[in-house]
């Protein structure tokens, strides 16, 4: 598949509530993973199926997700970039909001080797 190919099929699983089933599927072994920032403890950046999925576990635990939506793909070369959007509320708080990240996704071999997000915090 190209990389535009595996963007629309990411977004057509995010938009589905199944981000769990793109990361199983499209997602190389040793993926690399980078956040814009990290909770406190916690490194950036992870390396693995395992750990992306427990990162996204990680999230679900402090914040409630309401609506997840998503736009793009947009590809360049051997990337593509998906615009996310969340409306949640974090446990801590209980104020709702909305959040919105830039996710820039790298393909090898038919898979995402690397996914990095932009926000701002």
């Amino acid at each position: 598949m190209t990389p535009a190919e595996i963007g629309t099929k990411l977004i057509e699983l995010v938009k589905a509530g199944k981000a769990h089933e793109a990361i199983e599927t499209l997602y190389a072994p040793n993926i690399v993973s980078v956040e814009a920032a990290a909770p406190p403890g916690q490194s950036p950046e992870v390396t693995g199926i395992t750990a992306c999925l427990e990162k996204g576990k990680q999230f679900r635990e402090r914040m409630e997700v309401h609506k997840q939506d998503a736009d793009g793909p947009y590809p360049h070369g051997d990337r593509f970039a998906v615009v996310l959007r969340y409306e949640v509320t974090p446990r801590a708080s209980g104020a709702r909001t909305t959040m919105s990240e830039v996710a820039v996704y790298t393909v090898k071999d038919d898979k995402i080797v690397r996914e990095e997000f932009f926000y701002s915090m």
